[in-house]
């Protein structure tokens, strides 16, 4: 499994929304593309996509702007990937195999493993985990030692 651009965009727009999403505050395009270094273009291809898949909603207008639809600890990684994507990630994918023999059943077996880890971590990480990851990475490395 693997992190699309795309994925990674989305996620980086989703987070700077979920940090300003207590105080309500609409963001604009080029400010989120402008923190997190996105193109504009594709930013707004992509928070068009969330906002039909209602992960963010947009607010028109001379102080318009996008914000997330719900509560940062109510959306999963899993969510955003899969609405991004526009796959199930859930569903199970088989190794393309020429013909079965017990060495690919093993190899098939650990793939579908690995697959069901992936998703179930995606799935139990919110927004509000990465928001609260970032805070305590940035006050780590504020810290200093005498």
């Amino acid at each position: 499994m693997e992190l699309s651009c795309k994925s990674e965009y989305a996620l980086l727009a989703l987070l700077e929304l979920a940090q300003h999403h207590n105080d309500g505050q609409v963001l604009q395009i080029k400010e989120i593309a402008a923190h997190q270094s996105i193109p504009d273009r594709y930013l707004e291809q992509l928070l068009a996509t969330l906002r039909r898949q209602g992960l963010v909603r947009s607010q028109r207008g001379a102080k318009g702007g996008y914000s997330l639809a719900r509560a940062p600890w109510t959306i999963s990684l899993l969510d955003v990937i899969q609405a991004i994507e526009g796959e199930d990630l859930t569903r199970s994918r088989e190794l393309p195999t020429a013909d079965p023999t017990p060495e690919r059943e093993v190899l098939l077996k650990v793939w579908q493993d690995v697959q069901a880890a992936a998703v179930a971590i995606l799935q139990k990480t919110t927004l509000q985990d990465l928001c609260d990851q970032q805070a305590q990475q940035q006050r780590a490395n504020l810290m200093y030692y005498i």
